[in-house]
């Protein structure tokens, strides 16, 4: 099985390209969908974040108000690290699982593991083949935030601003797709870097 890092900055476009390369064969494996599920109520994990943040970050049902939990992190770094120290661990867990999962389901397989803050975390931390990043300037981002989830420019930049700079990200890329232009342009990015894909050869059987 070979297995791909995909990672973008907020507003970046990443899970519209997770999703064009699904269709061209990969199975996307979605790090966001594996952090919710560590956090579920009843978890440790859940646990732990409410010992650390109080009970203000929960929702009515006992669920994570992500919303509340998003305020308190982006505006104090401490907070942000600590949130990092509880939830990644169980992530990376997550992952490693579904991984082998993938594995024995399809050997001979595709993986595109979805991470957004690969950058932050370490791409050595995943058995990885090789990294993509999803790349567009900073105030195209902040535009698309702000059309797209209805931020106010001050929010945007303070969530950009949060998770790695571009030139870190860029760093531990082997493809680095454009994002910065219309649909036609990303899936030409997207047909360049599945070409990529094509060329590993994966971890030897």
């Amino acid at each position: 099985m070979l297995v791909v890092g995909l990672t973008g900055g907020i507003g970046s476009g990443k899970s519209t390209v997770a999703g064009l390369l699904a269709g061209r064969g990969a199975r996307v494996l979605d790090a966001d969908a594996v952090a919710r599920e560590v956090v579920a109520p009843g978890s440790p994990t859940h646990a732990e974040v409410v010992r650390r943040f109080g009970r203000s970050v929960t929702a009515d049902d006992g669920t994570l108000d992500r919303g509340a939990l998003a305020a308190l992190v982006f505006a104090d770094d401490q907070a942000r690290e600590d949130l990092n120290h509880i939830v990644h661990p169980a992530v990376r867990d997550g992952i490693l699982r579904r991984l082998a999962a993938a594995e024995v389901a399809d050997p001979h397989g595709v993986v595109v593991l979805d991470i957004p803050l690969l950058a932050e975390v370490g791409p050595d931390r995943y058995p990885l083949e090789g990294v993509i990043v999803v790349d567009l300037p900073i105030d195209v981002a902040v535009e698309r935030l702000r059309a797209d989830r209805d931020f106010t420019e001050a929010d945007a930049r303070a969530r950009v601003a949060a998770q790695a700079t571009r030139e870190e990200r860029r760093a531990i890329g082997d493809v680095v797709i454009d994002n910065s232009g219309d649909l036609a342009h990303l899936r030409t990015e997207v047909d360049r870097a599945w070409a990529w894909i094509q060329t590993l050869d994966g971890p030897p059987d």
